[in-house]
């Protein structure tokens, strides 16, 4: 399905995000299940969050990743990316699913998610808690389902994608790091602890870090990565994640409700901890392009390059 889009080193990077954006939309509307198999209130309520716009990161460096680990010819990328898809639209569910419960007002209380009303605001409370919570379950179960094969190896590589994308959104990962900031943010005893340098990383790279690192792992494993490719992509989303917030810090500060489709200024607001808070603009700039510079060299070392490079630039350069 995927043979006829274009080679991915032959195209402009902004054509490259454009046609591995349609794959992955175009895929999330046919993966979720319509009415009459779920409630049609519900159905509204989780297309206008996942469908809804948003920068498509996280399947993106899914797919990206497989690419890069896939032989050089088209076919073989094809293939590559024929795996990795469902794993690339799980992921953004979960990731969806998060910024869905992260606006509700018992925790960031936000009114505006990718230039539009969030989830709450357009179908109350308990449908947005709703959407979440079936988006996070149909991720897992799409991940168990796709891409449907009989091989053990491919079965394999979907039994570690599972364990993988799991971990990175659970306790120790997302879940984990949401927990830490809303306790930073309103402590529910007493008062946060101060925050150091290292507590706010850790933060970080569970919050943010732990779902970028498992999409690009994903796409590398789903492609079948030797253990040497594997690593020089988990060492370069590593970095990238930790990239991707500290820019994110910035733009909070330095970007408006237009340019980012979100309330700019919550964190600062709201006392959270932020790299510009504790470092700096101009020190928060030079961190985020010392990681990516990281995840660079990581990805050169084992010669595993494709549109990775071109993403964690991408990245560093954002402004929305």
């Amino acid at each position: 399905m995927s043979r006829a889009s274009s080679s991915p080193t032959s195209l402009s990077l902004a054509d490259y995000l454009g046609e591995r954006r349609k794959l992955v939309e175009d895929a999330l509307a046919r993966f979720l299940p319509a009415p009459p198999q779920c409630p049609g209130m519900l159905d509204d309520a989780i297309r206008y969050s996942l469908l809804g716009g948003g920068k498509r990161l996280r399947p993106l460096l899914t797919i990206a990743a497989a690419e890069a680990v896939s032989d050089e010819d088209e076919e073989s990328k094809a293939e590559a990316r024929t795996l990795a898809l469902p794993a690339a639209c799980a992921i953004e569910m979960i990731h969806t699913y998060s910024l869905i419960h992260d606006d509700l007002p018992a925790m960031d209380d936000d009114n505006l998610r990718r230039g539009q009303p969030t989830s709450h605001v357009k179908f109350g409370e308990g449908m947005a808690i709703l959407a979440g919570d079936g988006l996070l379950t149909e991720a897992l179960a799409l991940l168990a389902r796709e891409p449907a094969a009989s091989d053990v190896p491919v079965s394999l590589r979907k039994l570690r994608t599972i364990a993988i994308v799991a971990t990175a959104a659970g306790v120790v990962g997302m879940v984990g790091g949401q927990a830490i900031d809303l306790h930073a943010a309103r402590p529910h005893h007493g008062t946060a602890p101060a925050f150091t340098p290292d507590a706010l990383r850790d933060m970080h790279a569970r919050k943010t870090g732990a779902l970028i690192r498992a999409s690009a792992v994903a796409g590398a494993v789903m492609a079948g990565a030797s253990p040497e490719q594997e690593a020089a992509v988990d060492a370069f989303a590593t970095n990238l994640g930790l990239a991707f917030q500290i820019v994110d810090d910035i733009l909070d500060v330095e970007g408006t409700d237009q340019t980012l489709g979100k309330t700019a200024g919550k964190d600062a607001a709201a006392g959270k901890p932020t790299y510009p808070a504790l470092f700096g603009l101009a020190e928060s700039k030079k961190l985020a392009r010392e990681a990516a510079d990281r995840g660079r060299a990581a990805l050169e070392a084992a010669r595993v390059t494709g549109r990775l490079l071109d993403i964690a630039e991408w990245v560093v350069g954002r402004r929305n």
